[in-house]
């Protein structure tokens, strides 16, 4: 399975395959039917304290990193369940809000998925 990032302002297209929102949030100005989303795991996202500490910051991604995979590991059951909905899906696509495109949870969520933690 092919795991990609895209930011929710983008438009959704065919070669997304499945589309997951992986934030808390809904983003702004984005309406259910432009989102075209095939599931919203806002129980995967972030909690708002580690959301709000991180801000972004490039120089708080490593440790931002490790404490977001700590509660991932907190959610065990909750990834597994994410897991199962993936399994046979050939492409899957993590959709986020921030405009930080590269340093944010959904590619966080990405690396964790992929280590198979």
């Amino acid at each position: 399975m092919q795991i990609r990032t895209k930011r929710a302002y983008e438009r959704a297209t065919r070669s997304d395959g499945m589309r997951i929102l992986v934030d808390r949030l809904w983003p702004r100005g984005v309406t259910r039917s432009e989102a075209k989303l095939d599931l919203w795991a806002k129980s995967l996202a972030p909690s708002n304290e580690l959301r709000q500490w991180y801000g972004h910051d490039p120089d708080k991604w490593k440790e931002f990193r490790a404490r977001y995979f700590r509660e991932l590991d907190d959610k065990a059951e909750t990834v597994a369940l994410l897991r199962e909905r993936l399994a046979g899906s050939e492409t899957v696509t993590l959709v986020f809000g921030s405009r930080e495109e590269l340093l944010n949870n959904a590619a966080a969520l990405r690396e964790y998925l992929e280590r198979g933690r």
